[in-house]
């Protein structure tokens, strides 16, 4: 397992996996991290954090949260975290973690899915003007999937400064020729 922070969270990713053991759900490795599907469709992962150890719940925005424990990370729709200090805590919590776990599995099969609207980021004027300059790169743009494409527009208009928006454009430059998106490493 080649999650981050994994040797600092050891206690409470296998207290988590102990309770994940539980549900007729398939253990698979996915980004470095125990993810857990059902009918290879993703239901929870968990996640070490330089802070926190979390038991990431894909279309948690569904789930009731009656305890509100679970947290939004950014700018995602659907996913929701439930975030813990340490295996005590993890322990003291096992059936409220079972619950919403229950939950989240009885989502999945009833096919539920957070409803979301793509949303339309409009392209800075930098990243236009980058387009007038350099043919090349306005297709190795456009040939990016929809999500990589937002992903680097919310990157790019989120600089107050147009400088540093050029700056973020040319920087990103190169992983955009190589078609990966904005978080991903080569």
């Amino acid at each position: 397992m080649d999650m981050a922070y994994r040797d600092r969270w050891r206690a409470e990713i296998a207290e988590l996996r102990k309770i994940l053991s539980g549900f007729d759900l398939k253990e698979e490795r996915k980004w470095g991290k125990p993810c857990y599907t059902l009918d290879g469709r993703n239901v929870v992962i968990i996640q070490g954090f330089r802070d926190y150890c979390a038991l990431g719940f894909f279309q948690g925005a569904l789930l009731k949260d009656p305890k509100k424990l679970l947290v939004q990370l950014g700018q995602v729709r659907a996913a929701r975290v439930m975030k813990f200090a340490d295996a005590g805590e993890i322990t003291a919590r096992t059936s409220t973690i079972r619950a919403y776990v229950r939950e989240a599995v009885a989502a999945e099969k009833a096919g539920k899915k957070v409803e979301t609207e793509p949303r339309d980021i409009p392209a800075p004027e930098e990243l236009k003007a980058k387009f007038r300059t350099d043919p090349k790169f306005k297709r190795a743009f456009e040939a990016l999937t929809p999500g990589r494409q937002r992903g680097y527009l919310f990157h790019f208009t989120g600089a107050k400064q147009s400088a540093t928006r050029a700056a973020r454009i040319e920087k990103a430059a190169l992983a955009i020729f190589e078609g990966r998106g904005f978080l991903e490493r080569k």
